[in-house]
């Protein structure tokens, strides 16, 4: 194990590891549920759904460990799910099959990009400034989720300020809200707000003393006490409802779904749709390549995940697989089309692996732990469920702040440095999107440039990565 992981290289070791694996598990886990609720809206079997959930994020994760030897887990990504269901079925009229077709289509433009060294091409674009604002603008993204899943906010909002809304048997699933909508800090007087700031408050000690090991006992001790407060129910677990064999049964339904007469079958058959279709399928990989990249970069520099020679290694005459990112970003790449086979939406590197980073984290072997956790989750899912959001919110917001000391390496006084920094950070965390904040960064950067006389220093790469932004801008729109 020593050997093929190099954990004394990586200054660390199997104990580290196996937490650091666990803290990431817990810290993503709410996918098993969130997914197929999710999906499950669009006329999916919500079982069978679960169950590729479980085996995407086993496979994608294992081959990130095994091959890449990174410590990076893999999951149908949140966002894209939603747009999977509700833009793309929902808004545009196309069947769940078709939307998977869709999705394993962007998968094998993943593969492309990655072998034809389009995504490397891409990393080398990225100024080092945007590299730093992308790695505190992930720190801003993970806490707001921490925050946001602790209920430590609320929003409200006036009838004016809705401005579409997804109802089903009378009850609003989908509700979409403009700038209408004004945040505050929730009221403290409930069970789960109040366990989520009592788990804040003893992670931030564990973390502060430096205690091995500290996050996960955090979201451990949190869950214990949930119990005694009334936000863990123990007797509402149901072990049959969830059992493997109806998930095994309903997974027929789905898998291989995407190539039937009613998937990739039907999807090119009306060619005045064609353009629409790719477009779409337009959408799908720019938000996953993006969300990928920026994990990475955000991620894997300060901790030495991946090194400043790692990445130059990735030069334009390059072949084959010879970095950790080459092999990650090949792993990340093959996950998405495996997910569709078997019936779910993009499946990507997930942000919450910072959690485990954060843990110690720095080999393949924890991302094996979080791929054998995922496939033991499809017998105990009901058990895993009752770590509620509370308990691993509080260990997101602290990565979340580990995270921000990426914005040192930034000169704020130089606005051309930090107009486009300021809009990557801040635009990742408040949209919600990875792709969204690069997208920000990456046109404000080439707004600057121009209009400071400097456009030699932007590259060609940067030029299309902005049209293709702006395109699926406006196309969103007109959707």
């Amino acid at each position: 194990m020593e050997k093929f992981f190099k954990l004394k290289e990586q200054g660390t070791t199997v104990s580290t590891e196996v937490m650091a694996g666990i803290t990431t598990f817990f810290a993503m886990s709410y996918i098993l549920f969130v997914n197929p609720t999710i999906l499950s809206a669009s006329g999916m079997p919500f079982q069978a759904v679960f169950l590729a959930t479980i085996i995407a994020s086993v496979i994608g994760t294992l081959v990130m460990g095994l091959f890449a030897n990174v410590p990076y887990a893999q999951a149908p990504g949140m966002g894209l799910n939603a747009f999977f269901t509700y833009t793309v079925v929902f808004g545009l009229g196309y069947s769940w099959q078709e939307a998977l077709a869709m999705v394993f289509i962007c998968g094998i433009i993943n593969i492309l990009i990655t072998v034809t060294k389009i995504r490397k091409l891409i990393i080398h674009a990225i100024p080092e400034s945007m590299q730093h604002a992308i790695g505190g603008g992930i720190g801003i993204f993970v806490a707001y989720v921490g925050i946001k899943n602790a209920g430590l906010l609320s929003f409200s909002a006036d009838s004016s300020a809705i401005t579409s809304s997804v109802v089903e048997g009378g009850k609003a699933t989908s509700v979409s809200i403009n700038s209408g909508i004004v945040p505050a800090l929730a009221n403290f007087n409930n069970a789960p707000i109040l366990l989520a700031i009592i788990g804040l408050v003893l992670t931030t000690i564990l973390v502060v003393k430096n205690v091995r090991g500290a996050i996960l006992i955090g979201i451990l001790v949190t869950t214990v006490l949930g119990i005694p407060m009334g936000v863990v129910q123990l007797g509402a677990i149901d072990w049959h409802a969830n059992s493997l064999g109806s998930s095994i049964n309903e997974l027929g339904t789905t898998f291989g779904a995407a190539f039937g007469a009613q998937g990739m079958g039907s999807l090119f058959s009306d060619s005045s749709k064609l353009p629409q279709v790719l477009m779409t399928i337009l959408a799908f990989s720019l938000s996953d390549t993006f969300d990928t990249i920026g994990t990475f970069i955000g991620t894997g520099r300060r901790t030495g995940i991946f090194s400043k020679e790692d990445e130059k290694a990735l030069d334009n005459d390059s072949r084959g697989f010879k970095t950790k990112m080459d092999k990650a970003l090949f792993a990340d790449a093959i996950a998405t089309s495996i997910g569709a086979i078997f019936g779910t939406s993009n499946t990507t590197t997930y942000v919450e692996s910072a959690a485990g980073i954060g843990a110690g984290g720095r080999t393949g072997l924890t991302s094996v732990v979080v791929a054998l956790l995922f496939a033991l989750s499809s017998f105990f899912s009901p058990l895993i469920s009752i770590v509620p959001a509370q308990a691993t919110a509080p260990a997101l917001i602290l990565v979340g702040v580990m995270m921000l000391a990426s914005f040192a390496d930034i000169n704020w006084l130089d606005l051309e440095e930090a107009v486009p920094t300021f809009f990557a950070s801040i635009f990742m965390g408040l949209c919600y999107s990875i792709s969204y904040g690069i997208a920000a960064g990456f046109i404000f950067y080439t707004i600057v440039k121009v209009i400071k006389g400097k456009t030699k220093e932007i590259s060609p790469i940067l030029w299309i990565v902005d049209l293709l932004f702006i395109l699926n801008f406006i196309i969103l729109a007109i959707l």
